[in-house]
């Protein structure tokens, strides 16, 4: 069954911080919105798999062990498999995440996360 998805609308219902709520699946990837505010995870690795990061509303960096990448709305990054990283965010961003099933957890995206 075909299924549209308005990521704005999707993203803004969701009621709390750093709930990530699954949006669709695409080939054994899952495609989540979350929004975060003053939050920065640890540094860690998706050995298994590349993860996009796009902003639908606000800003935040991206830090690796070659420095912070600033991601402004309507833009994404795809941290490749193995790069050692993590989000850093101050203000309110809403984003869209699609990685492989199985890469998210609660050690990696917070205790909220849930399968």
């Amino acid at each position: 069954m075909l299924e549209k998805v308005n990521l704005k609308k999707a993203v803004d219902a969701v009621e709390k911080l750093y709930v990530y709520d699954k949006v669709g699946r695409l080939n054994g990837h899952v495609l989540s919105v979350v929004k975060v505010e003053n939050r920065t995870l640890d540094f860690h690795i998706h050995e298994q798999s590349d993860e996009l990061f796009y902003v639908i509303e606000g800003t935040f960096h991206l830090e690796t062990d070659e420095g912070l990448i600033k991601i402004e709305e309507g833009e994404l990054i795809i941290v490749p498999k193995g790069v050692r990283h993590r989000p850093v965010v101050t203000a309110l961003s809403k984003f869209l995440m699609i990685e492989l099933d199985g890469t998210l957890n609660k050690e990696n995206s917070g205790d909220l996360y849930e399968e």
